[in-house]
């Protein structure tokens, strides 16, 4: 009696779960339920030719790049997936207290993706580190073809070359200086594709506004950025493996902004120069940031120069145009011969200790750059005894992709400042930085 009883359970469950006719006993009682694609395929094989499939099969994956799911055809699509970084700061010799010993999490951010149509993609992205929840990517991205596609929304803007590396494939822990002149995420529309099978892309839109370095969330003036970025690989589509990796790119803004000036920042994350407090931004601002690259194998080599001019205002009668600049170059080399491109690494044998197979691992060097404009302090609108007239900074960095989901980065940067102390230069900045990550 309780044997029905159970039985007459689980079968109305599996009716309730699957449909009518999901479930069937075999001779053995146990409980045998048809796949969804099972039961649809075989409605269909019933319908008559001119009656539209009913329920058409799904697919599901979950593998090193999250997990997916999407209609057969492909014009239906939900993917999840996602990163966590949690960093380790120490600042070696500093007598001036300037940075915090600390842990934290750099960046705790599940992503979702999707296309819905075929034809429109989206994707939202929160991030929860430091104690805060904030929308990092919120967009949609209509594809017309691959020559030209329109996003709208919250992304990154298209200027810096390490900027558009995404988060997770950092070969360093932190971005060179370069960062703190171009602006980070922003809102607005864009035009972007590829021409010749990749041999060119573009992005071309027109944005709220972010000042340097920084992210935007909602505008604070009427004034916008045009924004555009034209990046050329001449040699991608050739059977040449030398050159193929080579590009060659150039990147700008300009618009007319009012409100809100930025504060720069060291590799280590402690800001070097602020503006006093009375100043703001009130007029044309100019961004030109040329750019180069190179992959080949387990090598990648990248360069850049950004120039931000400014119109800047301090009181009714007092204006300046600033003008500050950064570069970079940087190289890295994954010394285990696994190919390197643009951070992402697949170890040849994952970790596997039992099996004598430890991952890959690379090196990476970099030094960078920032020059603030004499003018700016020569006129008054920064304290020379707080902020710092220009920082040189040098770095070395060990990663170890113990997967392709999984790695750790261990580096160490050094950078050194004119002015930015009362009597002398600001004391030199030793950042020991350690991070874990996993990602899919």
């Amino acid at each position: 009696m309780q044997a029905s009883r159970r039985r007459s359970l689980t079968m109305a469950a599996a009716v309730a779960l699957f449909g009518p006719g999901a479930g069937s006993w075999a001779a053995d009682d146990e409980l045998v339920v048809q796949p969804v694609s099972t039961r649809a395929e075989k409605a269909n094989a019933k319908r008559p030719e001119n009656e539209e499939p009913k329920d058409a099969p799904s697919r599901v994956a979950a593998n090193e790049d999250g997990f997916t799911i999407q209609s057969e055809d492909g014009s239906f699509k939900l993917k999840l997936s996602g990163h966590l970084q949690g960093d380790a700061r120490f600042y070696a010799s500093d007598r001036g207290h300037l940075g915090i010993n600390s842990f934290l999490l750099r960046r705790v951010r599940p992503i979702v993706q999707g296309t819905v149509g075929q034809y429109f993609d989206f994707n939202l992205t929160p991030d929860f580190a430091l104690g805060q929840a904030v929308i990092q990517d919120a967009f949609l991205d209509t594809r017309f073809s691959d020559a030209f596609r329109i996003k709208v929304g919250k992304f990154k803007s298209p200027v810096g070359y390490e900027l558009l590396d995404a988060d997770a494939t950092l070969t360093v822990v932190e971005r060179g200086l370069p960062i703190d002149l171009v602006p980070n995420r922003d809102i607005g529309l864009e035009l972007h594709g590829e021409l010749g099978g990749g041999v060119v892309s573009y992005q071309a839109g027109v944005f709220n506004g972010a000042v340097d370095g920084g992210s935007l969330d909602a505008d604070t003036n009427d004034g916008k950025d045009l924004e555009g970025r034209l990046f050329l690989e001449p040699f991608k589509n050739s059977s040449s493996a030398t050159f193929k990796g080579l590009g060659i790119g150039i990147a700008g803004t300009t618009g007319k902004q009012l409100g809100a000036v930025p504060t720069f920042k060291t590799v280590g994350q402690v800001t070097f120069f602020s503006y006093g407090q009375s100043v703001t931004a009130d007029g044309t601002r100019t961004r030109v940031a040329p750019q180069a690259a190179y992959d080949h194998g387990p090598l990648h080599v990248f360069g850049e120069w950004v120039s931000s001019r400014q119109r800047l205002r301090k009181s009714a009668s007092e204006t300046l145009e600033a003008r500050n600049t950064s570069w970079q170059a940087f190289a890295a080399l994954v010394l285990t011969g696994e190919r390197l491109e643009r951070g992402w690494v697949t170890p040849k044998r994952s970790f596997d200790p039992a099996k004598g197979a430890f991952g890959a691992v690379a090196l990476a060097v970099r030094c960078s750059r920032l020059d603030v404009d004499d003018a700016i302090f020569a006129a008054g609108y920064a304290d020379p005894s707080k902020s710092a007239r220009s920082s040189k900074q040098w770095g070395v960095a060990i990663d170890w992709y113990l997967t392709h989901n999984v790695k750790y980065i261990a580096s160490y940067d050094q950078t050194t400042f004119m002015g930015g102390a009362a009597s002398a230069n600001r004391e030199a900045e030793n950042a020991i930085m350690l991070r874990a990550q996993v990602s899919f």
